[in-house]
């Protein structure tokens, strides 16, 4: 039935990686579909770095290797083949990141992780909740 699953996952908040991933590799698993994590970071501003740019895009590489070292770490704790995990980094909005790469992919869910709601995202976290507004495929919220 899944051919392509997105794991959206903040490296730095791996509890909630742990559990979308848990989610994911079991109907991996069922389907013989593969696993894309994601990690979005967010852009700088250009008035934040003006004439540091230097110093910028050391930071985004960074940035970047350290996320894919995050992200290749989180995948060797499963027991899933490791072939089939694809790892994804971009910079940009969580939202539009997310719902651009599940749509390259034709991803045919999307699992992400959630917690610290408030009243204003109604019982999920405000990426969470973006997610499920603006995704084209269905969404698996998991807490």
């Amino acid at each position: 039935m899944y051919r392509n699953i997105l794991v959206p996952v903040d490296v730095y908040e791996i509890g909630l990686a742990d559990k979308a991933l848990a989610h994911a590799q079991f109907l991996a698993q069922s389907s013989s579909a593969d696993i894309h994590l994601l990690h979005v970071i967010p852009k700088f501003s250009p008035e934040l770095t003006r004439g540091f740019i230097s110093d910028a895009r050391k930071m985004d590489d960074y940035m970047v290797n350290n996320a894919k070292e995050k992200l290749t770490a989180l995948a060797q704790k499963t027991a899933f083949p490791q072939d089939r995990i694809h790892f994804h980094v971009r910079s940009g909005n969580v939202r539009d990141e997310v719902t651009k790469l599940g749509d390259e992919l034709t991803a045919d869910v999307i699992i992400i992780g959630s917690r610290n709601p408030n009243i204003q995202t109604h019982l999920l976290g405000s990426d969470a909740a973006n997610i499920v507004r603006y995704a084209h495929v269905p969404v698996f919220v998991v807490r």
